[in-house]
């Protein structure tokens, strides 16, 4: 059964790619009614599976993907889908959270945990979270999972933010164990890089960045930027499994230069998840509104 229905008005609907801002005359506008569901495992697990390895990225055949979307659609009353074809069709977009601690012995959820612990040591601007991972047990962290297509408009999110907030409200009155001390939440970013195929054209090479110059980072999805600044701490990982140099070209559809993608960890206090919840809808809310 859809939870809601709302009619976002015109959205963008094109092949803009993020940071594409200058290429406005190239995306269509479409109305699109979009439904939110709860987790369906009659019908959705191939979809969320899908997502999950987008969402995982270089990484995602580290992860039993199977074992874990059974894990999310185990608690369908929590977290979200959104539709457009009827509760029948695939999602273009979810959002659940998981208990570390709950599901600590569940061996995706063991492969997870050593996977962000590993991570975050890795990284000096993670080291509140990697200390939170080495406790015995893990605290109650919940795991926010959360991906979407990449030409959903992000005013999809919001609504399902909000909606997690009520449904883990309704759980801890039922004495379920919703009641988490932090959210992390795993994403993706990434930087531009001078496309290989362009150097191999161009003699002598352009000059590159000094040694030590940060690159630019840049989201995939807004809502993050938000994310971020009310965050404990977040950084940025480096995927286990490297790609070939020259597999960013293949994202440059809509620029001159090539991506390499990264994924980040965010980590926000569980008290102050309702005021970041707050502040994304803020961010997001559809023009006019």
């Amino acid at each position: 059964m859809g939870k809601r229905k709302q009619d976002l008005g015109d959205v963008p609907m094109g092949g803009m790619q993020a940071g594409d801002s200058d290429s406005d005359d190239d995306v269509d506008m479409v109305n699109v009614d979009f439904e939110w569901f709860d987790p369906q495992p009659a019908v959705d697990f191939h979809g969320l599976k899908n997502l999950l390895r987008q969402l995982f990225d270089n990484d995602a055949q580290m992860f039993d993907l199977s074992a874990l979307a059974d894990l999310i659609l185990s608690q369908p009353l929590l977290g979200s889908t959104v539709k457009v074809d009827g509760n029948e069709s695939d999602p273009y977009a979810f959002l659940s959270v998981l208990n570390l601690q709950e599901h600590k012995d569940k061996p995706v959820i063991q492969d997870l945990i050593n996977y962000f612990k590993g991570k975050a040591a890795a990284n000096p601007a993670l080291s509140p979270l990697s200390q939170l991972l080495s406790q015995t047990p893990v605290p109650p962290i919940g795991l926010i999972l959360t991906e979407r297509m990449i030409n959903m408009p992000s005013e999809v999110i919001p609504p399902m933010y909000n909606m997690l907030l009520e449904e883990i409200a309704w759980a801890i009155e039922d004495k379920e164990p919703y009641n988490f001390s932090h959210y992390l939440i795993i994403s993706k970013n990434y930087e531009e890089i001078e496309s290989k195929l362009d150097m191999e054209e161009s003699r002598p090479q352009k000059k590159k960045k000094k040694g030590g110059e940060p690159s630019q980072r840049f989201f995939f999805h807004p809502e993050d930027d938000v994310l971020e600044r009310n965050a404990i701490c977040t950084g940025t990982m480096e995927y286990t499994n490297k790609q070939d140099e020259g597999h960013s070209d293949s994202k440059r559809a809509f620029q001159e230069l090539g991506i390499r993608t990264k994924g980040s960890l965010t980590l926000i206090d569980g008290a102050n998840f309702e005021n970041t919840v707050k502040a994304l809808t803020e961010y997001l809310k559809p023009p006019g509104v």
